[in-house]
């Protein structure tokens, strides 16, 4: 494996560039399918990850005929990706046309693909398993240590991207939930000042006028909140005993 330790730090640098604005994660997919066959020396890459529901899906492959061969290990429920997945560990077979491989349907579509020997590679940090990678040669024989070792950072880092991403959208979701709240609150503090002094009530009063009315008209008490504030609704006076 002959690559540049300038270069492999450059695609490393690359990978962890997803804390961007415009991310998109089916083109960082498929720039990682390229830089795994350009620093790894293999013929093809394949990358499937898993939906909320569970089920691994084909994401991004280096060439449309490693796409078909991910599609075959997809409908047949067999193939080293997801035995990779299931195990949390690199799996591989030197030789897909010795007729010795786990996976009959998977080998029989790469070697008739021109592939002769497959590593699967999980994308996994910690507990958490995102899919897997699948490198593919045209020449049969296992992957060098090296080469393996390297592929399996690559995998790393791109699992580790990904999850900050994650992390990253759902804490801006978290704080737009937050600010809403804080928007919320305001709102009904400004309905409940208008109508404890326009009807000479006690805050607690106005604030229980707000609720009555919105359960009696099943709406939100922010926007009947707003509609006080703004002018477009008028409560009545709530009675006393």
């Amino acid at each position: 494996m002959s690559t540049s330790d300038r270069r492999v730090r450059e695609v490393f640098i690359e990978l962890s560039d997803t804390l961007v604005a415009d991310f998109d994660i089916i083109e960082f997919l498929d720039r990682l399918t390229a830089r795994c066959t350009e620093l790894l020396d293999v013929a093809a890459c394949g990358i499937l990850l898993v939906d909320h529901h569970g089920a691994l899906n084909l994401v991004a492959a280096s060439s449309e005929q490693a796409r078909l061969i991910e599609l075959v290990q997809l409908q047949n429920l067999e193939g080293p990706c997801l035995d990779a997945f299931k195990a949390g560990a690199p799996v591989h077979h030197a030789d897909l046309g010795d007729g010795r491989s786990p996976w009959p349907r998977f080998a029989e579509a790469a070697v008739d693909g021109g592939y002769l020997s497959v590593q699967a590679l999980p994308m996994r940090l910690r507990d958490t398993t995102l899919g897997a990678v699948n490198l593919f040669s045209r020449e049969p024989g296992p992957l060098s240590e090296e080469t393996v070792v390297l592929g399996q950072a690559l995998a790393d880092a791109a699992t580790i991207g990904i999850l900050h991403q994650r992390a990253l959208a759902h804490q801006e979701i978290v704080t737009e939930q937050l600010q809403n709240a804080l928007n919320s609150r305001i709102l009904i503090e400004q309905a409940k000042g208008f109508l404890s002094h326009s009807m000479s009530i006690a805050p607690d009063q106005a604030f229980s006028a707000l609720r009555t009315y919105a359960r009696s008209t099943n709406r939100r008490l922010t926007d009947v909140a707003a509609d006080v504030v703004h002018g477009r609704l008028t409560l009545p006076t709530p009675t006393t005993d």
